[in-house]
């Protein structure tokens, strides 16, 4: 999905959508309750999710909560660059400790979301790693204090 074409939309229809939401709230819920619920076979809605998933539509992932698998410090970055943003981004991309990237418009050219053990972990990534990169002219931190929202249930209202 992280490679897909972000301009080319996939239309989905009524029966797509609910099949989303069913796996939105359990990504492990059986394809035949997936079917009761939306009016399908088994066999069809094991096809339709399959389309879904080889059109980058959606993934289905195991999401864990950063602070109970020992990562206690997150935080946003918004990062300036110099000259062409696109080595930038793929070098942040190839971070482990990077779980998101985007472009953006505005005060900043790039924004990461950061997951690090502490926080000399986080100084070392920004400092040594992300600070250290060619075309990264200045970058501010936003360290999360508490995380009050988080949700995967968009995309399908």
């Amino acid at each position: 999905m992280a490679n897909r074409d972000r301009n080319a939309s996939v239309p989905l229809d009524s029966v797509s959508k609910a099949i989303i939401e069913q796996l939105q709230e359990d990504g492990r819920r059986a394809y035949a309750t997936i079917g009761k619920a939306v009016g399908l076979s088994e066999a069809a809605v094991r096809q339709r999710v399959q389309k879904l998933l080889d059109q980058g539509v959606m993934q289905i992932v195991a999401v864990t909560d950063p602070l109970t698998v020992g990562f206690s410090r997150q935080a946003m970055l918004g990062i300036t660059v110099e000259g062409d943003i696109d080595p930038v981004a793929d070098a942040l991309a190839a971070m482990d400790e990077v779980d998101y990237v985007v472009v953006t418009a505005g005060s900043f050219d790039l924004m990461a979301e950061l997951i690090c053990e502490d926080d000399e972990h986080l100084l070392d990534l920004i400092n040594k790693r992300i600070r250290a990169l060619p075309g990264v002219r200045r970058t501010e931190s936003f360290v999360y204090l508490k995380l009050r929202k988080q949700t995967y249930t968009w995309g399908t209202r």
